[in-house]
């Protein structure tokens, strides 16, 4: 049996295909969302709003993770490291999944930036993954390690009567730190610090914008 070749329009086709899923379809996924221990509390008006503007964020920062690894899928050199991205990928769409589905309970809506985050997340994996494997191996190292950083702020920030929302978003630190262990262990490369800091500017950016939007 012959392997089939996916030429380039092919490619761009399956892209578009895979952002269309992302941005317009309900994610999917085999994993329960995971639960708070003793229950849920009732929840303020004012809380409610800070939790759904809280998960919007983390929502946002899952779509512009599905195209970060897509765009860097697609440009990979190494055919393990392209396969790594993909699982990474399908792995992070639980997340997507989880803070749809909480957004949904807390009749909260997603953000109307998403699709300029896809697109221009997109861009800088497949950027990314042109320059090298080190080097998109180490973006991804590093994006994990900020997202890190992120997601414990968003738990500290979010009520504590939100026990819901608190149990997702610690669950999605546990693994994104295994993601960005994962990135080192198959040999990125270090980035350097004007990079690094411009990657924080950007998701300051992104995290203002969805916190209101």
């Amino acid at each position: 049996m012959t392997t089939r070749s996916y030429g380039i329009l092919d490619q761009i086709i399956g892209e578009i295909d895979k952002a269309i899923k992302v941005l317009a379809s309900p994610a999917r996924t085999g994993r329960a969302a995971p639960d708070s221990a003793g229950g849920e509390f009732d929840l303020t008006v004012e809380e409610r709003q800070e939790s759904i503007r809280l998960m919007r964020v983390n929502h946002s920062g899952e779509i512009a993770a599905q195209a970060l690894y897509q765009g860097q899928a697609l440009t990979a050199r190494n055919g393990s490291i392209a396969a790594a991205m993909r699982r990474a990928a399908a792995e992070e769409m639980d997340h997507l999944a989880w803070c749809e589905e909480r957004l949904r309970e807390l009749r909260g809506r997603s953000s109307v930036l998403n699709p300029l985050w896809y697109a221009g997340s997109f861009a800088i994996g497949a950027l990314a993954g042109a320059v090298g494997d080190r080097a998109s191996l180490g973006f991804v190292a590093e994006t994990e390690r900020q997202v890190e950083v992120h997601l414990q702020g968003s738990k500290d920030r979010l009520p504590v009567a939100d026990r819901r929302s608190r149990a997702i978003v610690e669950q999605m630190t546990h693994e994104e730190v295994a993601h960005g262990a994962q990135a080192a262990s198959l040999g990125a490369d270090a980035l350097p610090l004007p990079l690094r800091s411009a990657m924080r500017l950007t998701a300051r950016v992104m995290t203002k914008s969805s916190y209101w939007l």
